[in-house]
C-alpha cells in the first residue's frame, strides 16, 4: 500500500500527461502525420492520427480509405471493413477501396460480402488478374461451385504447377457435377503428387459420378494403402461396395470406419441398410436406432428404419420415423408411400389415402428401393 501511494503522484501526472498527448493529436493531426507514422511502422499511432482526421473532416473519404489500410495491417479486418463502407459512402467510385473492402471480408472468411465487393472492383479494372483470383477463391470459399469454375479455370491453366489451386478447380469440377473436368484436375495432381489422398478420394468420387464404379473402389482402395486411418475413407469404399451389391465386403468397410469414428452415423446407417437386405430386422433396427441418435438428418436412416418396423409390426413407431423422413424431404414419393402402406395395416384408411394421393401428385412410381445419398468426403478448407 505504501508503494502504491508513493507512486501515485507519478501515475496521475503520466496519465495527465498521455491525456494531453492525444488530445494535442487529436488537435494537430494530418494526412502527412499519419503517413509517416504508418512508414516509422507505428501503426496504432497512424491509425488514431487518421481517426483524428476523420474527426477535423468528417467528410475525407480518402482518410476513411487511409484508416482501413492501416487497420488492415494490423489485421483488424472488421473495422478496417467499416472504415472502407465509410470511404465508399462519401465518394463511391474511389480507386481501390472496392477491393481492399473485398480483402477485408475475405480475410474474415464473409465470402459473399468479399464476392460483392471484388465484383465491383472487377468493373472498375476489368482485366485485373488479381480481382479475377480473388474471386475464384471467393466463389470456392462460399460454395458456389459452377462460378468459382468459371475464375479458377483460366488461372489454372497458367500456373500448371500450382497444386493448390487445381485442387480447388478439380474439388469445384466435381462439386459442380463437371465430372470430366473434375477427372482431368485430379489425373494432374496425381501425376505429380501420387500419395495425395485426397485427390485419390475425390478422383473416386468424380468417377462415381460418371458411373465407372469399379475404377472408383480403385481410388478409394489406394487412398486407403496410403492412409489406412483417414476419416471417411472406408465408409466411402463400403459406400462403393454397397452400390456394387458387394455386401459383405461393404459391411468390412463400415465395421472399420465405426472401429476409427464409434459416432459415424453414415455408417450405422448402411450396416442397418445391410441386415435388411439380409432379412434381419432386428439387427438393422438396432443399428439404425444408433444412426438416428447420432445423426438426425441421415434421411436414408429413418426410411430404413420405418421398413425394419413395419416388417415387425411395429407400426405406432414406424410411423414417426416415416414422418421424420418425409419432413427432411417432402418432395420424394419413397416415404410418403411407405407412410401410406404403414397407415394402411393400421386401419387409418383416411391417412391412408392422403399419402398415396401425395405419391401421385409427386408423379412418381413409388419404389422400394432405398434412395441413394451423397457420399461423404472430407471438409473443405474454407479459407483457400
Amino acid at each position: 500500500m505504501k508503494v502504491w501511494k508513493s507512486i501515485l503522484p507519478y501515475a496521475l501526472l503520466l496519465a495527465g500527461m498521455l491525456y494531453v498527448a492525444d488530445y494535442a493529436l487529436a488537435q494537430v493531426a494530418t494526412p502527412d502525420e499519419a503517413i509517416a507514422l504508418e512508414q516509422q511502422g507505428k501503426l496504432d499511432e497512424s491509425a488514431e492520427a487518421w481517426r483524428a482526421v476523420t474527426k477535423q473532416n468528417p467528410r475525407d473519404a480518402r482518410a476513411f480509405a487511409s484508416l482501413g489500410v492501416v487497420l488492415s495491417k494490423q489485421e483488424k479486418y472488421q473495422e478496417a471493413a467499416n472504415a472502407y463502407k465509410q470511404a465508399l459512402a462519401l465518394s463511391p467510385h474511389l480507386p481501390g477501396i472496392q477491393l481492399n473492402l473485398g480483402l477485408a471480408e475475405y480475410k474474415q472468411g464473409y465470402f459473399p460480402e468479399a464476392i460483392i465487393s471484388f465484383k465491383a472492383a472487377l468493373r472498375q479494372d476489368p482485366n485485373n488478374p488479381q480481382i479475377n483470383a480473388l474471386l475464384g477463391f471467393s466463389y470456392y470459399g462460399a460454395r458456389r461451385f459452377p462460378d468459382a469454375v468459371k475464375y479458377l479455370q483460366p488461372l489454372a491453366k497458367a500456373d500448371v504447377n500450382n497444386a493448390e489451386l487445381h485442387q480447388m478447380l478439380a474439388e469445384s469440377c466435381l462439386r459442380s457435377k463437371q465430372y470430366i473436368c473434375a477427372q482431368e484436375e485430379f489425373q494432374k495432381i496425381l501425376q505429380q503428387n501420387p500419395n495425395s489422398v485426397s485427390a485419390h478420394i475425390l478422383m473416386g468420387e468424380a468417377l462415381d459420378g460418371l458411373d465407372r464404379t469399379p475404377e472408383a473402389i480403385v481410388e478409394f482402395q489406394a487412398a486407403l494403402k496410403v492412409s489406412p486411418q483417414e476419416p471417411n475413407v472406408h465408409f466411402g469404399l463400403g459406400y462403393l461396395y454397397w452400390k456394387s451389391r458387394q455386401y459383405d465386403d461393404a459391411k468390412r468397410e463400415f465395421e472399420a470406419e465405426l472401429a476409427l469414428d464409434s459416432k459415424s452415423g453414415q455408417s450405422l446407417t448402411y450396416l442397418g441398410d445391410i441386415e435388411i437386405k439380409n432379412d434381419h430386422p432386428d439387427a438393422a433396427v438396432s443399428f439404425l436406432k444408433r444412426a438416428t441418435e447420432m445423426d438426425h438428418d441421415i434421411r436414408v436412416a429413418y426410411i430404413d428404419l420405418g421398413a425394419a418396423l413395419t416388417v415387425l409390426k411395429q407400426y405406432k413407431e414406424a410411423v414417426p420415423a416415416l414422418q421424420r423422413a418425409v419432413e427432411l424431404d417432402p418432395t420424394r414419393p419413397d416415404a410418403h408411400y411407405r407412410l401410406g402402406r404403414v397407415y394402411q395395416a393400421m386401419g387409418n384408411t383416411e391417412e391412408s389415402k392422403k399419402e398415396f394421393a401425395k405419391v401421385k401428385e409427386l408423379h412418381e412410381k413409388a419404389d422400394e428401393d432405398v434412395l441413394l445419398p451423397k457420399m461423404p468426403v472430407p471438409p473443405t478448407n474454407s479459407h483457400p
